[in-house]
């Protein structure tokens, strides 16, 4: 490396971020910049540490260990430190299709896995990356690149998220006629409704990628619903392959009494209403607003703090967010050592913001819900509680089981059940014969990619189950290039 001793002599940091009570008045990006020469010290940081962990991309203990993309960190951490910003954007575009987007939202599991993060505070690869590709947009470096042929291959990638953003940019790359098909208003997917402004700006970051795609010969079809607006055999008969990437998009519920009354929702038809009105100017009114109200979120994890950071923008009387599980400890648990994906108490940006309107963390740990209660109006008007505790049972598995005598009832004029996705909607599986997994996934072979109909590939959370953006940009790249492939008989594709 070219500061060998970079890690010794610099501390690890990061931007300031805008104040809470600053952002909460309005949608833009919370973060700051860091000016180039504190950030080329970060990079200097990073170690000549022999084996990088931080481009692993294993799992362990069911958690990602470093980067599931295999960004050549080490790499491009040089070249920032050496003021060669050029090279290490092409370095950081070699495995990563959309660094702006990973840059902004991925919880960054190389820094988890990060040597220097044995027994120091990690280089901040994150913030690195992120920079890498802002500098290359601010420079004009990053521009379209149609590919120089045509193969006259068709496919069609159903999903516009970022499993399929990414097979698509790789397909086309490979010189295939690449048609995107979006049942939303908008491309982007999770990147464009589920994921809120103040973290991933859609005019100024999505759509600018959108627009380079479109550039490079990509079509994308909004409105477009496969198997209802479009036929699913229509679909066979006129490309020569599709990539199903339509996520993981079937909420799990919470069927307790009251769960009908009104102002009891999934958090994604509060996040993504509530962009959507965004992104119109509020022409519509069609959101569901948490102004001058009681708030209960039900379920941590990016979603609620996406939840807990939309509801203070909108002016929330009060909010509390419960969760099951218990408090995180303070530092690494002695059964969660390096480099699995640090298990510790954090004060993300949602919940930074309440505490500093509120007095304190929202958050509630062993907790659930129990009743939601109505008013003579069908509206909720509070939540039943009741404090948990994590048993075995007689197959030696841990269950919660309520604690008497901890019931406490919590005032709330709007619930939001953020407890994570069951998998993909199953209409348009159906209608394609697409087999299933027990956890009802489209079945293919990781790394193979590839379904029981022939030409028929999948990749993402309707693959995977939910996971991370960074684990679908893996996935949308290795469909592509399997995909590649199948209609070529030899791919050159990563």
């Amino acid at each position: 490396m070219g500061k060998p001793t970079g890690f010794i002599e610099y501390l690890r940091e990061l931007p300031a971020d805008r104040t809470p009570d600053e952002r909460i008045r309005d949608w833009s990006e919370f973060h700051h910049h860091m000016e180039e020469p504190r950030l080329r010290q970060q990079g200097a940081r990073c170690m000549d540490c022999g084996i990088p962990f931080c481009h692993t991309g294993t799992l362990i203990s069911g958690m990602a260990a470093g980067c599931p993309i295999h960004n050549l960190i080490p790499e491009w951490n040089d070249l920032v430190y050496r003021g060669l910003w050029k090279e290490a954007l092409a370095r950081l575009h070699k495995t990563n299709n959309f660094p702006d987007f990973t840059g902004r939202v991925c919880p960054a599991p190389c820094e988890g896995s990060c040597v220097l993060g044995i027994n120091n505070p990690p280089v901040t690869i994150k913030n690195i990356e992120y920079s890498i590709a802002e500098k290359g947009w601010s420079e004009g470096w990053i521009v379209p690149e149609p590919p120089k042929f045509r193969t006259g291959k068709k496919v069609a990638v159903i999903g516009s998220g970022p499993a399929g953003l990414c097979a698509a940019a790789q397909l086309n790359h490979a010189g295939h006629t690449i048609t995107v098909f979006e049942r939303a208003d908008r491309p982007g997917g999770l990147l464009m409704y589920g994921i809120p402004n103040m973290k991933l700006d859609k005019e100024q970051v999505v759509l600018r990628r959108i627009r380079q795609m479109e550039a490079e010969g990509i079509r994308f079809l909004c409105n477009a619903e496969v198997g209802k607006s479009f036929p699913a055999e229509k679909l066979l008969k006129e490309f020569d392959a599709v990539v199903l990437c339509t996520g993981a998009t079937k909420p799990r519920d919470l069927p307790i009494e009251g769960r009908a009354l009104k102002g009891v929702h999934f958090a994604m038809e509060f996040l993504t209403a509530n962009t959507s009105s965004l992104l119109d100017q509020h022409r519509n009114g069609n959101f569901i607003s948490a102004e001058g109200k009681g708030v209960v979120v039900i379920g941590g994890g990016d979603t609620g703090t996406d939840c807990v950071g939309t509801s203070m923008r909108q002016g929330c009387r009060s909010l509390v967010q419960m969760e099951i599980l218990p408090k995180p400890p303070l530092e690494r648990a002695n059964d969660n050592p390096w480099p699995e994906w640090p298990k510790v108490y954090r004060l993300d940006y949602g919940q930074e913001e309440a505490a500093a309107k509120f007095g304190d963390d929202p958050r509630t740990y062993l907790t659930t819900a129990r009743k939601f209660v109505g008013d003579d109006h069908g509206q909720v008007k509070e939540v039943l509680t009741v404090r948990i505790q994590w048993e075995k049972n007689d197959k030696g598995q841990f269950v919660p089981r309520e604690v008497p005598g901890t019931e406490k009832t919590v005032p709330a004029q709007l619930v939001l059940l953020a407890m994570g996705f069951l998998g993909p909607e199953q209409p348009l599986l159906e209608a394609l014969r697409v087999e299933r997994d027990a956890r009802t996934n489209v079945k293919a072979e990781f790394e193979k990619y590839q379904t029981n109909v022939q030409g028929v590939f999948a990749a993402g959370d309707c693959r995977r189950g939910q996971s991370l953006v960074v684990w679908a940009f893996n996935e949308g790249r290795g469909a592509a290039r399997e995909c590649d492939r199948y209609l070529m008989g030899q791919t050159d594709l990563t």
